[in-house]
C-alpha cells in the first residue's frame, strides 16, 4: 500500500496544477475589452512585421499564411504599413478617417487608439527596421484566442513559470504539512494502541484524543480490543474451571491406583496420574497467573529444583536414571515470579525428560543467573524437532498427552521469560527456563540472604 502521505500530496499537487491551468485559461478568456484589444494588436503588429520586406524604395507585404488566415477571419480588417514615404494598404474603402497623417513619425511601441468618429478603434504599432521606422497601423481585426494565447504565453513564459513554481511549492509545502498532520494523528493512536497490554486489552483509547477522521477507526479498534478482551477472559476462565474441576477426580484416581495388586501397572499408573496431575496444576496456576490473581514475589530457584528433583527421586530410581543439581555461580538464584507456577514448569521438564529421553543414564538441572536447564544423555532428537515440540499436543515421541511444554511457554511468557529447547541425535537434550533480568529489589535481597 502507497504511503498516505505521499499519496495525498500527489492528488492534491495534480489538483492544484490542473485547477492552475483552468485558472490561467479563464483570466486569458476574460481579459477586458481593452486589454484583450492591445493583446490582438499585439498579434496583428507580429504578422505585419514579419510579413512586410523593404528593398530600396519599396516596400511589399508579401502574403504570408498568417496574414492570410488573418484576412479570412476579420472580413472587415485594414491596415496600413509605411516606411518613410514608403506606404502599402489594405481594405482602404473600410478604413475611417485617422487622427494621424502618413508618414507618421513617433515613439517605438504600440497602442490602441480611437478613430476620428470615435465609433472604432485601431492599433498604432512603430518598430525600427534598419534606419527607417516602420510604421503600422491595423484595425477591425479578428484573432482567435489561440493565436492570442500563444502569443501570449510565448511572451510571458519566464513569468508563468515562475508563477507556477510558486503556486506548486506553496500546494506542495501546504499538502505537506497536511499529510503531516495526518500522520501524526495515526502515529498516536498507534501508540496508544501498542501501549494496550495483549494479555489484557481492556484499556480502550479515548476518542477525545484523536482527530475527527480517526474516530470510525479508533471506534473499530476499540470494538475489537473489547471483543478480545472478552474472549480472553472466557478462555482464561474454562481453563481455571477445567483445572480446578479435575483435581478432585485425580485424588480419587490417585487414592484408587493405591489398590492395584500388579507392582509394575501400579508403577505406571503412578507415574501416569502423578504426571496429569502435574499439568492440570500447571493449568491452574496459569490460569491465576494470567489472571493477575497470583503476585509476583522473589523466589528461589535452588529450593524449587531440590524439592522436584526430591519428588522425581523415586521415579528416577526406577527408571535407572541419575538425578543431579548443578549451579553455574554462587545461589541463591532469584527471579520474580509465582512459586507453585514455577515449580509446575520444572516439574513438567523432569518429568517430560524421565518419560521421553530414551536410553538417558543421567539428567542433570543446572542453575544460573538466566535461569534453570534440564539436561539429558539420552538419544535426543532428530534435526528440526525442537520447534513442534511447544506446539499443544506434541510430544518427544509425538505420541502421548502432548500439552505440557506448551503450558511450561505459556507459564514463561507469562513472567517475561521463554522455554528454550536445543537437541542433537546422539547428544540428549536440553530445555531451558529463561528469566529476565533480575531487577534492583531483587539483587538487594540477594545481598541480604547473601549477608545472612
Amino acid at each position: 500500500m502507497r504511503s498516505i502521505a505521499r499519496t495525498f500530496a500527489l492528488s492534491l499537487g495534480i489538483a492544484a496544477t490542473a485547477i492552475f491551468l483552468i485558472m490561467l485559461g479563464l483570466f486569458m478568456w476574460r481579459y477586458p475589452m481593452e486589454e484583450r484589444e492591445f493583446r490582438a494588436c499585439r498579434v496583428v503588429v507580429a504578422v505585419l512585421d514579419r510579413a512586410t520586406d523593404i528593398e530600396g524604395q519599396n516596400l511589399t507585404v508579401r502574403p504570408t499564411r498568417a496574414l492570410e488566415e488573418l484576412k479570412a477571419d476579420s472580413p472587415n480588417l485594414w491596415y496600413v504599413v509605411s516606411a518613410g514615404d514608403m506606404v502599402s494598404e489594405y481594405g482602404s474603402e473600410r478604413r475611417p478617417a485617422l487622427p494621424f497623417a502618413f508618414p507618421y513619425h513617433g515613439p517605438i511601441g504600440s497602442s490602441v487608439f480611437n478613430t476620428l468618429d470615435q465609433k472604432s478603434t485601431f492599433c498604432l504599432a512603430v518598430v525600427q527596421r534598419g534606419s527607417l521606422q516602420l510604421t503600422m497601423m491595423v484595425g477591425e481585426p479578428q484573432v482567435r484566442f489561440g493565436r492570442i494565447a500563444r502569443n501570449f504565453l510565448i511572451r510571458s513564459v519566464f513569468s508563468i513559470m515562475l508563477l507556477a513554481l510558486a503556486f506548486a511549492a506553496t500546494v506542495a509545502v501546504g499538502a505537506a504539512l497536511a499529510a503531516r498532520f495526518v500522520s501524526r494523528g495515526i502515529e498516536r493512536v498507534a501508540l496508544r494502541a501498542l501501549a494496550i497490554d495483549p494479555a489484557a486489552p481492556q484499556g480502550l483509547i479515548s476518542l477525545s484524543e484523536v482527530p475527527r477522521e480517526l474516530k470510525p477507526l479508533v471506534d473499530a479498534l476499540n470494538r475489537a480490543f473489547g471483543e478480545i478482551d472478552a474472549y480472553i477472559r472466557m478462555q482464561r476462565r474454562f481453563l481455571g474451571n477445567a483445572a480446578h474441576q479435575l483435581r478432585t477426580p485425580l485424588t480419587l484416581l490417585r487414592a484408587k491406583v493405591e489398590d492395584v495388586p500388579d507392582p509394575v501397572l501400579k508403577a505406571e499408573l503412578v507415574r501416569d496420574v502423578r504426571r496429569l496431575t502435574s499439568l492440570v496444576s500447571a493449568m491452574l496456576d496459569l490460569a491465576r497467573l494470567q489472571n493477575h490473581a497470583i503476585e509476583k514475589r522473589p523466589i528461589d530457584l535452588g529450593d524449587i529444583a531440590r524439592d522436584v528433583l526430591a519428588d522425581f527421586g523415586p521415579s528416577a530410581l526406577d527408571a535407572g536414571i541419575e538425578l543431579s543439581l548443578e549451579q553455574a555461580g554462587q545461589g541463591p538464584f532469584m527471579v520474580q515470579g509465582v512459586d507453585a507456577a514455577v515449580r509446575s514448569a520444572l516439574a513438567n521438564l523432569v518429568g517430560n525428560a524421565l518419560i521421553h529421553a530414551h536410553g538417558a543414564r543421567r539428567i542433570t538441572a543446572t542453575l544460573s543467573r538466566e535461569g534453570i536447564s534440564i539436561d539429558d544423555d539420552g538419544a535426543g532428537l532428530p534435526d528440526g524437532v525442537e520447534h513442534g515440540l511447544i506446539e499443544p499436543f506434541r510430544t518427544g515421541n509425538t505420541a502421548g498427552d502432548g500439552a505440557g511444554l506448551s503450558i511450561v511457554r505459556e507459564i514463561m511468557a507469562a513472567h517475561g521469560g521463554e522455554l528454550l529447547i536445543s537437541s542433537a541425535p546422539g547428544r540428549g537434550t536440553t530445555m531451558s527456563l529463561h528469566f529476565p533480568v533480575t531487577t534492583a529489589p531483587t539483587r538487594s535481597l540477594q545481598l541480604d540472604l547473601q549477608a545472612r
